[in-house]
């Protein structure tokens, strides 16, 4: 199709709960949309960028400055066919991954919707149903912790994952273990430690956990390979993979035995598709990593999560976990064995809720060719 416009929408929707990390507390997600329009086609993206440039270097509004300035030009005019032709158009523009994905993204929504095909079948994903875990902020105490992940086990989730810093950590892990023995627990640290705390990392070692998450530098593949000589537990990277040659590297490096892929941390479809091929090839398990993204994002998500190598379960999880009400409808479920059922419908298989968007809307700019 020839791109004839480009939207860019920030909606704003309020968490059902607070989400903690070590980066800070999220109440409510500033979220960056994006069309692109021709020819009677329309296909949806989501920036995964946050409010604030702790997670990585991009916030909502770097993403809309790169987007409206750079991407959305390069495309305007173009006549593009392929979800996979966008990167190479986005070349020019170093980083902002998370921009570039949320436009390429929206292009292989208008790629599946112009074939009449699943997205999940045009990226090449053969999983039709999925698991799915959660993730579980910092709480204001352990007891409301535990409270919460007795109402994720009871709903099915297949993995608790749950956040750590110095402080809150061993003696979290061990109360959690001690009343379920035989959960499937991991934990993600976001860079909170360094190798100065190689002893205490150690210590996760007695509570079994299918891995710990990113526990230094986001940037440090050799620190992570020196810490993973000295853990049993598996280390899993997260921010320090931001495309296929930053996995091939950490897996060459013995840095990590699990990699978490974000679509936009590695900066779209075709970068994910790659990254999932070198991983598969290394038999480096992957799974998928959640943003606090709206239904848009979530769909994509379950789109990754089907292909071959995403052999744990994701943090995919239901709509209701975070929002009073989606964005698309159906809105995201999850079975009471935790999991997700891929639909057949054309695109993400999911309907666009315009009008909840409009009213959720606090700014768009159309950029026309």
């Amino acid at each position: 199709m020839k791109i004839e416009r480009v939207t860019l929408r920030e909606i704003r929707m309020p968490l059902v709960h607070f989400f903690e990390t070590s980066f800070g507390r999220t109440t409510e997600r500033r979220i960056l949309l994006v069309t692109v329009e021709g020819e009677g086609l329309e296909g949806w993206g989501e920036c995964t960028a946050g409010e604030h440039p702790f997670y990585n270097e991009e916030s909502v509004d770097t993403a809309w400055y790169v987007i409206r300035g750079y991407c959305a030009p390069a495309l305007l005019g173009k006549a593009i066919t392929r979800g996979r032709d966008v990167p190479p158009m986005l070349a020019r523009v170093r980083g902002h991954r998370m921009a570039k994905a949320a436009v390429e993204n929206a292009v292989w929504d208008a790629e599946a919707r112009a074939a009449q095909v699943p997205l999940w079948r045009l990226l090449g994903g053969t999983q039709r149903e999925i698991a799915c875990g959660v993730s579980i902020g910092i709480q204001d105490s352990v007891e409301m912790l535990l409270e919460k992940i007795e109402t994720e086990v009871a709903a099915g989730y297949q993995r608790i994952k749950v956040k750590v810093k110095p402080g809150w950590d061993a003696g979290v892990l061990r109360r959690i273990r001690e009343r379920w023995p035989q959960l499937t627990l991991s934990c993600d640290a976001n860079s909170a430690y360094t190798l100065n705390d190689v002893a205490h990392l150690k210590k996760f070692d007695e509570f079994g956990l299918l891995m710990i998450e990113q526990p230094l530098w986001h940037d440090d593949i050799a620190g992570h390979a020196r810490l993973q000589r000295e853990l049993k537990t598996a280390i899993c990277l997260d921010e320090s993979i931001l495309h296929a040659r930053g996995a091939a590297a950490a897996v060459e490096a013995g840095a990590c035995r699990i990699i978490n892929i974000k679509l936009g941390r590695v900066g779209g479809f075709s970068e994910a598709l790659e990254t999932e091929r070198v991983c598969r090839e290394a038999d480096v398990p992957n799974w998928c990593g959640g943003m606090l993204e709206s239904g848009i994002g979530r769909a994509h998500n379950i789109a990754m999560s089907t292909l071959a190598n995403f052999r744990l379960p994701g943090d995919v999880s239901a709509s209701k976990r975070y929002w009073k009400e989606d964005i698309i409808e159906p809105e995201v479920t999850v079975s009471p064995r935790g999991t997700i059922i891929v639909s057949d419908e054309q695109g993400t298989g999911y309907v666009i809720k315009k009008n909840l968007i409009e009213r959720l809307t606090v700014r768009k700019e159309e950029i026309v060719g």
